[in-house]
């Protein structure tokens, strides 16, 4: 299992510190492949927190924390102009020596830049302090927007919530796109169900639009409804199943049985659904639905296509269709959802207050 250290110097924003652990988990959480394991390991002369609510921290970890990391995260802290605490650049140094990636958030990239192990290469960190670290490290090429940035093993950005954008970044990565899109909307919107509320729809709903809805659902199946978004719909890196789940993909907007996509996969129905539990943790066609579902949740945020247009697309059918199963799996309707989407992403940042590391 990949270990992703986050190092904790005096007077980091706790945001910062929790965002990894916030971020990761989520990651793995909704996505069957996925494993991490964050360490939050205190730096030398670690007491607190910065403000504007400042925090002990207690963790079994300290800097030897990051002997066999395979990232290490650097947020912002206090002090982030002066020479780091003693111990962490050769800690740094040594990382980068045996391969690890290093990122660094906000201020962050300051304390990485010391090391001098961004000389002649590209970095970002808040944008506000921009032109400063460009002034003190004129070797580094920053990049003004903050966006995150890769160059080589090392890894910045200005921190959009505390390091979110950073992590997504590191999850397309490792993952996928897909993996860190999906990720991105369950950290946001909080619409993963909770274990047990799934939902409940026979196997054949998925393969073929369904009538209109009724207002209110009849009672959910126990095991299979808890089943059915247990995980989202991404393959592994290289599985077997990419090739037909591509296909899946590209036809949503037709309708699709159990046997097409057996037929697609040149594989019996026995063996294709072992497969896809094996790698997915879905039978094809709760998997096939959790696709529809997704693909809706793009198109709605994405675009300004009415309803009717994004069930068609989806291979939903129907309004009311689209609604229905819309609602037993994010817990919302479409309109809200868009709504609420659109809404955060346009706040998604906001202006820096004076002092903020």
């Amino acid at each position: 299992m990949p270990v992703i250290a986050v190092l904790a110097l005096d007077g980091a924003p706790g945001h910062h510190l929790t965002a990894p652990g916030l971020t990761f988990a989520t990651a793995a959480r909704h996505h069957h492949p996925v494993a991490y394991e964050v360490r939050v390991c205190a730096g030398p002369g670690f007491v607190g927190t910065g403000g504007p609510a400042p925090f002990a921290l207690d963790t079994p970890w300290g800097m030897e924390g990051l002997a066999d990391a395979d990232t290490v995260l650097l947020p912002g802290h206090e002090n982030f102009r002066s020479a780091p605490p003693p111990g962490v650049v050769d800690a740094l140094l040594s990382a980068a020596a045996r391969g690890a990636r290093v990122g660094a958030v906000g201020t962050g990239t300051f304390t990485l830049a010391a090391t001098g192990l961004l000389d002649g290469r590209r970095a970002a960190t808040s944008r506000r302090h921009t032109r400063e670290l460009a002034r003190l490290h004129p070797r580094i090429d920053v990049d003004p927007e903050g966006a995150a940035v890769a160059d080589g093993p090392f890894h910045s950005a200005a921190g959009v919530l505390g390091g979110v954008d950073l992590c997504l970044h590191l999850i397309t990565l490792d993952h996928g796109e897909a993996v860190a899109i999906e990720t991105e909307r369950q950290l946001f919107l909080h619409l993963h169900p909770e274990p047990g509320d799934g939902d409940g729809l026979a196997p054949e709903a998925a393969s073929r639009p369904a009538r209109d809805a009724p207002a209110q659902s009849g009672p959910r199946a126990p095991q299979d409804a808890a089943a059915e978004f247990a995980y989202n719909a991404v393959t592994p890196p290289g599985s077997s199943l990419e090739p037909v789940t591509r296909w899946m993909e590209a036809n949503l907007h037709h309708p699709l049985s159990l046997d097409d996509i057996a037929e697609q996969a040149q594989l019996g129905v026995r063996s294709l659904t072992r497969r896809f539990r094996a790698e997915t943790g879905l039978t094809p066609l709760q998997y096939l639905l959790r696709m529809r579902i997704q693909h809706a949740q793009r198109l709605l945020e994405r675009t300004d296509d009415p309803v009717a247009r994004i069930a068609a697309h989806s291979g939903l059918g129907t309004p009311a269709n689209l609604r229905h199963h819309f609602q037993r799996s994010t817990g919302t309707s479409p309109t809200v959802y868009r709504t609420a989407f659109r809404a955060l992403v346009s706040g998604l940042t906001w202006p820096e207050r004076p002092g903020q590391p």
